[in-house]
């Protein structure tokens, strides 16, 4: 039997609102539920069974615990989700660090995805020049932090057309790194994009190197990120 209240606080993580969290099925909880339940795409019937239950906590399995960093444990709890899908829960994710650049489902959001998931797991890290002004347009994160080596965790950042796009190194292989970012293919996934159109490998001034280089084929291979 799976733990009511445990259940409820992770629904209310999502978006889906159960009420007071109490340990007790009633009425709020089943509807946050079914609601939850549609989102992903799984039959709704308002009860949590194995099924339910793996797609409520399988963001918390894909991060890598206490000793990831804390930028990227913010970025994997977001991972598969979709902005028409799972809007309402995105959303509120992206809000969450106080600011956001609007609806997912209509604008642009890779910059907003890095920048959420940084200011989250940092709170005190610096944003200084055109990235203070506008943490949203993909390629002003080539002025983010310090200039590093492609390592796990970094901010990479790549022309697309007369725009760009931005994300965070999981691992690389031959021509492509494994990139974990937003508004890829319309969610939080992990692709691989070509080394040829990276213009920027950041890191953070507030936290050491990770210094770990990842041999990935993560990803299906990206050529226009939307």
């Amino acid at each position: 039997m799976f733990s009511v209240k445990k259940y409820q606080t992770r629904l209310k993580e999502l978006g889906f609102d159960p009420g007071v969290i109490d340990g007790k099925f009633g009425p709020n909880t089943k509807r946050a539920i079914l609601a939850f339940q549609r989102s992903v795409g799984i039959s709704a019937d308002g009860v949590v069974g194995p099924i339910t239950w793996s797609h409520l906590f399988k963001e918390v399995k894909e991060t890598k615990g206490s000793d990831e960093l804390p930028w990227m444990y913010e970025a994997y709890k977001m991972k598969g989700y979709h902005e028409v899908k799972n809007k309402s829960a995105l959303f509120k994710w992206l809000k969450s660090d106080g600011m956001s650049v609007g609806d997912p489902s209509r604008i642009p959001w890779c910059g907003d995805f890095v920048e959420t998931a940084i200011k989250l797991g940092l709170p005190n890290e610096p944003f200084t020049g055109n990235l203070a002004k506008n943490p949203y347009w993909a390629r002003n994160w080539a002025e983010f932090g310090r200039e590093v080596k492609p390592q796990y965790g970094a901010v990479l950042v790549f022309t697309r057309g007369s725009g760009g796009h931005v994300g965070f190194y999981v691992g690389e292989s031959g021509k492509y790194y494994s990139v974990l970012g937003g508004n890829q293919s319309n969610a939080v996934t992990i692709s691989r994009i070509a080394k040829n159109r990276c213009i920027g490998v950041r890191w953070p001034t507030t936290y050491s190197e990770s210094g770990k280089v990842v041999t990935s084929n993560a990803g299906s291979i990206s050529t226009n990120e939307a």
